[in-house]
Parts: C-alpha cells; structure tokens; sequence
C-alpha cells in the first residue's frame, strides 16, 4: 500500500486559491483523510507488535536453576538421558506428573530430540550439564495442544522443573554403533540395536515391555535405513556426518 505524504505548507498556499466556499470543505476532506491515515498506521504498528507477541508466546522458555561449574559435555540430539522432571500447570501451579512419585521412582531414560516427549522439553533440554537443574515453560502448541492430555486441560502452558542426572552418547552416535556391531560386520541389525537399547534403558533396573522398544527401534530404522533393506551400515548410520569411524 502506497501511503501519501502531506506537505502542509503547500497545501494551505494551494487552499488559498480557492474560492472562500470551497475551502472549508476541502479542510474538512483533508482533515478525515489524515485521521484514517493515523488510523490506519497506528493499526499496522499494533498488528506488529500482536504478531510479535503471539511468536513469543510460542517459543519455549528456560530458566537455569542451578549449573555446576564443570561440564565436561552438554546434551544434543540423539544423546541418552537420564533425568527427573516434574509437571506443573503455568495457570495454578498445580502438579500434573512427577518422575520420583511415577511408580517405582527411578529417574527416566530417553533419547533426547526424537519424540520420546513432548516437542518442547526436547528443545528445552538441549545443551544441558550432567547435573544441571532447569525451569522450561512450554507453550500449549509445544506441549499437549488443543486437546490436552490426562490431567493437562486442552490450551495449557505448563512447566517443568528438570534434573539431568547422566548423558551418554546415545544409540545414534557411531561410538554407540560399535558397540552395537557385536560381530564387527559394520553391519546393523534390529536384534542388535535392540539388545543396545535394553542394555542402555535398564541400567536403572526398571524393566520395559516390548511396545517400547519396538518404538524407538521403528524411528531409528526409519530415519537410518535409507535403502530400506533392514539393515543399518556406517554411511547410513552417520545421518550427522559428526564423526567418522
């Protein structure tokens, strides 16, 4: 939209010229058109700074409760870890889940950016220190959406307190593929990463069904199998091209 600029001065001189009973209506046009002008911008600025909000509104927040002063490594994705995390609704405080009272009250394994949890803790738990605590305050659209889930109304921020408590290279990385390539073929198959993931899931003695590990078995073959013959070799396991073997 192409907006006209008034130069006032010129516009009084060119009134001036004017019959005396057209320039009270032509002050009156000029003056409507300048308010819907100031409108009109004023508008758009609020439209800005609306759009500017709700990306805000969307990003995830962290807040460091406490760091320790050495980390050797920070967590990245595809990284197994073992943490404990609690859930609370942003709106009442009000906790929705917490891992030291869920069942037995091991601290939970996962691999970190694959979709074990919600959207927003897999970015919010980025870059973290072994023993490193964090508040992350996840938007609805990052969490559990317009529907919700269990306890977690539909459209809630909520917020999680976080302990990392181990970060290991995870079944992604290629120190993890030699350990899985038991026969040293540099060959994957699902027996042997399978076997990796029980191996690495039940270090903390908590036992999980088959469903489970089917799940991250499937997502891993998915993303590393690109030729689609159910194995894994090294130039398709190296999706991050971070190392080489």
């Amino acid at each position: 939209m192409s907006l006209a600029v008034f130069h006032v001065p010129r516009v009084k001189a060119h009134l001036q010229t004017l019959p005396r009973k057209h320039r009270s209506t032509m002050w009156k046009l000029l003056s409507c058109t300048l308010c819907v002008f100031v409108v009109l911008s004023q508008l758009g600025l609020w439209s800005v700074q609306a759009a500017e909000d709700d990306e805000l509104d969307g990003q995830v927040k962290i807040e460091v409760l406490f760091q320790p002063v050495e980390c050797s490594s920070k967590s990245k994705r595809g990284d197994l870890m073992n943490v404990h995390y609690d859930g609370y609704l942003a709106t009442d405080g009000s906790q929705f889940y917490c891992s030291r009272s869920d069942r037995t009250g091991y601290p939970q394994w996962l691999v970190l950016g694959v979709g074990q949890v919600i959207k927003g803790l897999d970015i919010g738990m980025m870059d973290m220190c072994v023993g490193e605590k964090r508040k992350i305050i996840v938007p609805p659209s990052l969490a559990f959406g317009e529907k919700g889930k269990g306890p977690v109304p539909p459209n809630a921020t909520v917020v999680f307190e976080v302990e990392v408590l181990a970060v290991s290279r995870g079944p992604r990385s290629l120190e993890a593929f030699g350990q899985m390539d038991t026969n040293k073929d540099k060959i994957l198959t699902k027996e042997e990463v399978k076997a990796y993931l029980k191996l690495e899931f039940e270090k903390d003695g908590k036992p999980h069904d088959e469903p489970f590990y089917e799940k991250i078995l499937n997502d891993i073959f998915q993303k590393n199998d690109l030729d689609k013959d159910g194995l894994i070799n090294t130039k398709e396991y190296n999706i991050y091209e971070h190392d080489e073997l």
